[in-house]
């Protein structure tokens, strides 16, 4: 009789075991099935709010999306969208947090006004659309306001743009051969469009196949180490400069138009 009845006791947990077990289960599939529709009709969202133009708004969704969503395999597709928008805000009129809408003066320039906010006159012109130095008193023109600063991660051979804190965008680059980058903090002394090269021996125009330093060039306060384009795209993401930090020549001419000289550029193992 007591076998029978640790027989029946024993089938009662072993029911009860899988009835919990597909509870959980059932519960687990449907809160997947709240994170999807939740996933869905915040892109749906995005893509209406993008639309109509409205990049503030549809900034503020992704970043919905990746902080709800963290666990979500999309979060670095909607990350890279962030930074895109970013980009765009940049160079759009539109107002954000870190920028202030300014009229222009009697007597203004626009190295002036650039100097004044510590911004480029590149940044203000792409921003506000203004096609050459002419400026009018009394146009109210976007200024960015807020200091941007770099960090290099050597480990990675990544860039990170970055304001208050914030990242605007993730660049990949090249990096010294042997780790031979310095670490440290430096500072964007000069900034020189379509740079000649002065290499042992030879000048190389700019221009040149040969001319490693591509389009831009932003040196540091470290005499001969600084940013710069490159002939050689192929090498991006891996450690094969004299010591200086290499990108695109897209990328590099992006980054140029937006930090002024001063920028903070922090170098990391």
């Amino acid at each position: 009789m007591n076998k029978k009845i640790l027989i029946i006791i024993a089938a009662c947990v072993i029911v009860c075991v899988f009835i919990a077990v597909g509870i959980k289960r059932s519960v687990g599939l449907g809160r997947i099935a709240v994170e999807r529709a939740s996933v869905h009709n915040l892109l749906n969202q995005a893509r209406q709010s993008e639309a109509k133009g409205d990049l503030l708004e549809t900034k503020s969704i992704y970043q919905k999306l990746v902080s709800d969503f963290i666990q979500s395999p999309d979060v670095g597709s909607w990350q890279k969208k962030i930074e895109d928008i970013n980009i765009k805000l940049l160079f759009s009129p539109t107002i954000t947090p870190e920028s202030i809408s300014y009229e222009i003066r009697s007597g203004d320039t626009l190295n002036k006004i650039a100097r004044a906010h510590k911004t480029t006159t590149e940044l203000i012109m792409r921003s506000n659309s203004i096609g050459d130095s002419l400026i009018i008193p009394g146009r109210k023109i976007k200024i960015w306001n807020a200091p941007f600063s770099i960090l290099v991660d050597k480990s990675q051979n990544i860039m990170l743009l970055k304001s208050d804190e914030e990242v605007i965008k993730t660049y990949v680059v090249s990096t010294g051969k042997d780790n031979c980058t310095p670490a440290g903090v430096f500072k964007i002394v000069n900034k020189l469009s379509n740079p000649t090269w002065f290499k042992a021996g030879a000048v190389v125009p700019a221009g040149s196949p040969e001319n490693v330093l591509g389009t831009r060039w932003m040196g540091f306060d470290l005499s001969g180490y600084g940013i710069h384009g490159t002939t050689e795209p192929k090498e991006l993401g891996k450690q094969v400069t004299q010591g200086c930090v290499r990108l695109s020549n897209s990328d590099v001419e992006e980054l140029y138009d937006i930090v002024p000289a001063g920028t903070e550029v922090t170098i990391v193992e």
